[in-house]
């Protein structure tokens, strides 16, 4: 190890928060989560709405990636994505996945667990018509997850796509987005000496019951 290299083996952070009991938590996850994203917005946590998604494919080879949130409520968590990219392309063919977001800010993680559905056509397009221009373009112009010989390619292909659409742009037909509907949601509060709090929403037919896990 150089003098430059960081000793990670001796980086951590001992979180001293007032933790997380049942009797803290909202009636269900969708409240729950809706405050805890409200504090992590508040407490100025660099993009609150990233999540992780982990997908796998056919082989059961897992995949992660950092996409955006950009819709929930109680039937679950929305992305939108190129319908051809890898991520796609696995949790529509093995549909479950799992999401984290990690609000280190406030010494918090939520973890989903659950299945993907693809969102109406209709409601991936009035979210399409309401992204920034460039980002239209951008989803026209780029194979995503495809290779691409080199960035000049991206954009003359970006070059064509604004040409093709001087005003308005459609959504592609192969754009759309994807709901992770959950079985779990796990509120993880950072806790000192490692006990940290995990309490876990799980579905249990109709109904949903709370459960603590050990750290």
């Amino acid at each position: 190890m150089t003098p430059d290299t960081p000793d990670i083996a001796n980086l951590r952070s001992d979180y001293r928060t007032a933790g997380l009991t049942e009797s803290d938590l909202s009636a269900d996850w969708f409240g729950q989560f809706g405050a805890w994203l409200a504090d992590a917005v508040a407490a100025g946590a660099p993009e609150p709405n990233a999540m992780t998604l982990a997908t796998a494919d056919a082989a059961a080879r897992p995949s992660a990636r950092t996409v955006l949130l950009k819709a929930y409520d109680q039937r679950g968590f929305v992305f939108f994505t190129n319908l051809r990219s890898r991520k796609a392309t696995e949790a529509l063919s093995n549909p479950y996945a799992s999401l984290v977001f990690g609000w280190l800010v406030r010494h918090r993680q939520v973890v989903v667990g659950g299945t993907v559905a693809e969102v109406p056509r209709a409601e991936a397009e009035a979210y399409f018509g309401q992204r920034p221009r460039g980002a239209q373009l951008g989803a026209w112009a780029s194979p995503q997850s495809q290779v691409l010989a080199s960035r000049d390619e991206l954009a003359r292909r970006y070059a064509e796509a604004a040409a093709r659409f001087p005003d308005a742009v459609p959504a592609p037909p192969h754009w759309g987005g994807l709901r992770v509907v959950p079985d779990t949601v796990e509120f993880w509060q950072g806790r000192a000496d490692r006990l940290h709090d995990r309490l876990r929403y799980r579905r249990d037919g109709r109904s949903w019951l709370v459960e603590r896990l050990a750290p």
